[in-house]
């Protein structure tokens, strides 16, 4: 079942009542979260290397020109080719252009959230091309015609039970919920998909601009058979997503595995410096490189940049508690989670309701504390929440309960009538001690979770009656 086309409100309502995702959601952020944090306190100075990589990120964004022109130039050395992306639709037709001008008919495709992001995939469909996902999750999201749900782990909304059903229904698998069977159903499948591909489309986890090598993580392998089975690989690139030399690459792959999946380093760590060369048995005829700016050059120098700074470890949507309620799909656009509701907003400011994003989140702080490049997320959360003020874009419920407050704020008596009304009112609607049930629009905190009554005797007045008593 997907939401995409329901309001914001109605996304979250779905998912709080989802039980199997709710299920899912705690089975692997649990399993994420702990992961992490063991990785890293195996390091002797995990705090430095976070800050080593923060200051390589930062180094990135502040020189990204001229990075970018030495990286273009050195793939172009070594026989590849670049195409400048302005936008999604200048990466799309490119890459279809690209396939009818080499009669390309069957292309497969590793997990990439840029791709995700243009929607290259119904691109290339609508010109005719087929198009198959072979990250397990993406696949398995992909036969289920859902989006990604995650950044590091696009099916973490799929229980085994369901993906089961899934591969019955659509691989003919008999009903089992063993995952050693369903994996090797699925590579069975799969692996003559590569030999028949004609075209391998990969995401880019960074691009190494002194070199010109792109560098992509993964622990299925399917990322080695998409990129270098197919006569053409096209490699789809943010172009934040660089660094400057070797040795920062080795900085970020650190902190990369261990804040994603909890592992030391991926399984696999590929890195690609064009087409094969004469005499080089493995590798594509044609190397392409899509750098997409789709916005982030817009954002480069301002306000959010520092939100560039992203590595897409996803440890910040398995440590949010708004994420782990209400899981990926109810945020409504590509990215989720807490760097989500930054991103969308930003590099997808028509999608409708992208201005509420920024109100899902409790402002706790956890996505701060365990990003790895340490983005300051609820900053930038608060600045996106000001700026929907300023455009208008504030309930007019809302602009009266902000008044209201500000109103009992400077008014010490208007403050204590108030506490007195609401302590006397939450005191009558509560049964057993809570209050199941509010009036609107507090009705949206209820729906889920109950609600305390206000204190009968307010702070104020117990110390004064504390005082009376001492004295």
């Amino acid at each position: 079942m997907t939401t995409q086309n329901l309001p914001f409100y109605d996304r979250v309502d779905v998912a709080l009542h989802d039980t199997s995702l709710q299920t899912a959601l705690s089975r692997a952020t649990y399993r994420f979260v702990n992961s992490r944090i063991g990785a890293l306190g195996a390091l002797a100075e995990p705090d430095d290397l976070r800050d080593q990589a923060r200051a390589i990120r930062a180094h990135a964004l502040a020189h990204l020109d001229a990075l970018l022109v030495q990286l273009a130039e050195n793939v172009e050395a070594r026989g590849g080719h670049v195409c400048w992306a302005q936008d999604g639709a200048a990466a799309r037709r490119y890459i279809a252009d690209l396939a009818k001008s080499r009669a390309v008919r069957f292309i497969v495709k590793s997990k990439s959230m840029a791709s995700e992001e243009i929607h290259l995939n119904e691109a290339l469909e609508e010109a005719g091309l087929e198009v198959v996902e072979t990250d397990l999750g993406e696949y398995i999201i992909q036969l289920a015609g859902e989006p990604p749900s995650h950044i590091v782990a696009p099916s973490i909304h799929k229980t085994r039970e369901q993906v089961s059903t899934l591969f019955h229904e659509h691989l003919g698998m008999p009903q089992t919920d063993d995952i050693p069977t369903m994996t090797q159903t699925a590579r069975q499948t799969l692996r003559q998909r590569f030999l028949n591909a004609d075209m391998g489309i990969s995401g880019v986890n960074f691009g190494v601009a002194d070199s010109g090598a792109i560098v992509i993580v993964e622990n299925e392998g399917n990322v080695r058979l998409a990129t270098s089975v197919p006569r053409i690989h096209v490699a789809v690139m943010g172009i934040e997503r660089i660094v400057s030399t070797f040795e920062d690459l080795g900085v970020m792959l650190q902190v990369l595995a261990r804040s994603a999946t909890g592992q030391k380093l991926s399984v696999y760590t590929s890195l690609i410096s064009g087409p094969a060369r004469p005499g080089e048995d493995d590798g594509p005829e044609e190397f392409h490189l899509i750098l997409l700016d789709n916005g982030r050059s817009q954002i480069l120098g301002g306000q959010y940049a520092e939100a560039l700074m992203c590595i897409r470890c996803g440890a910040c949507l398995n440590a949010c508690p708004v994420y782990q309620a209400i899981g990926g799909h109810a945020y409504g656009g590509v990215y989720s989670g807490p760097i989500g509701a930054v991103l969308t907003p930003l590099l997808q400011p028509d999608l409708p309701e992208q201005h509420m994003l920024p109100h899902a989140s409790s402002l706790c702080g956890a996505c701060q504390e365990v990003c790895p490049v340490r983005i300051a997320i609820p900053d930038l959360l608060l600045r996106l929440r000001a700026d929907g003020v300023k455009d208008g874009k504030a309930a007019v419920i809302e602009k009266i309960a902000i008044g209201g407050y500000r109103a009992a704020m400077n008014n010490p008596a208007f403050y204590e009538a108030g506490g007195k009304l609401a302590a006397l009112g939450t005191q009558l609607l509560a049964r057993n001690g809570w209050m199941h049930k509010l009036p609107p629009p507090l009705h949206l905190w209820t729906r889920s979770r109950d609600f305390p009554p206000f204190a009968a005797q307010s702070f104020t007045e117990w110390w004064q009656e504390r005082e009376q008593t001492s004295n």
